[in-house]
């Protein structure tokens, strides 16, 4: 091994320190609680080391939310090959499984949002979010068309219905997981999922909609 292989070896181990101390410490006790110094301490290094490889404490958080993106994005990442497949909804349980993977190998990640809402109003997880309907229409879009045409569906909207699943699981194991509260809709995991699973599925009402939102049902009673 040459010097030049061992010292790109070292900066990279050193990176992969800053950026694991970082994100423990701003997932825990924020941004602006956390300082460098606290940061070298915990990833081993000097602060005159961290300054090597990153120009400030925003650079580090701000790396820590790209890499965050990145791993969401990966289209090797089971959710998006399922995302791929486009075979929602006949596929919302194995969804509900990928996307509990995603938030279980992800909470320090997940609270670095939060953290993001509260000291920068959102400022660095924007753009992902301002870009979820045009993925979500890059994947399912000529899936859903063609089911339409088929007249697979009612007069809901797929698109709408795989992006309030998608979010909901995202925010129901965000509860569990990253905030510690299980049974916070008072059932189980497997209850709560099967439930809005059943829900979204086929509808509350048994009968559909007539003017006003009123069932048709209910018109008739009155």
């Amino acid at each position: 091994m040459t010097p030049r292989v061992r010292q790109e070896e070292k900066s990279e181990a050193s990176v992969a320190a800053v950026l694991d101390a970082g994100l423990a410490l701003f997932s825990t006790q924020g941004y602006r609680a956390t300082t460098l110094r606290e940061i070298a301490a915990r990833a081993g290094l000097s602060v005159g080391n961290i300054y090597h490889h990153f120009p400030d404490k925003h650079a580090i958080y701000q790396r820590l939310i790209e890499r965050y993106w990145e791993r969401l994005l990966d289209p090797e990442l089971p959710l998006n090959k399922l995302f791929a497949r486009a075979e929602f909804p006949e596929d919302l349980e194995a969804m509900a499984a990928a996307i509990s993977e995603v938030v279980g190998d992800n909470t320090a990640q997940i609270l670095l949002i939060y953290v993001d809402i509260i000291e920068f109003q959102g400022e660095h997880i924007r753009a992902f979010y301002e870009g979820m309907a045009k993925r979500f229409a890059g994947a399912y879009g000529q899936r859903f068309t063609e089911r339409k045409k088929a007249g697979e569906f009612g007069d809901a909207d797929p698109m709408t219905a795989v992006m309030v699943a998608t979010r909901w699981l995202f925010y129901f194991y965000t509860v569990e997981k990253c905030f510690g509260v299980p049974l916070h809709l008072g059932m189980t995991s497997k209850q709560a999922t099967t439930e809005f699973i059943r829900l979204l599925r086929y509808g509350l009402l048994r009968d559909r909609p007539g003017d006003g939102g009123r069932p048709r049902s209910a018109e008739k009673r009155r």
